[in-house]
């Protein structure tokens, strides 16, 4: 069951995350790195987007997907 005393700092927890991984993503473009390595970059980037947020919502439920 989720509660309402939950949702605050998992609200708080998404938006300081977005804001950290989209300076990330910024940074990634100002750097200007060469092609090959920039698409690996995004993609691991992606991905660590991608396994935060599963993380995030299975935590709601109970069960997350990775301890920190």
């Amino acid at each position: 069951m989720i509660s309402g005393a939950l949702l605050l700092p998992t609200l708080i927890q998404l938006v300081v995350a977005g804001l950290i991984f989209w300076l990330l993503y910024w940074f990634l473009s100002q750097v200007a790195l060469p092609e090959p390595f920039a698409k690996v970059a995004r993609v691991i980037l992606a991905l660590v987007v991608v396994v935060f947020l599963i993380n995030l919502l299975m935590s709601i439920g109970g069960h997350p997907l990775v301890r920190w």
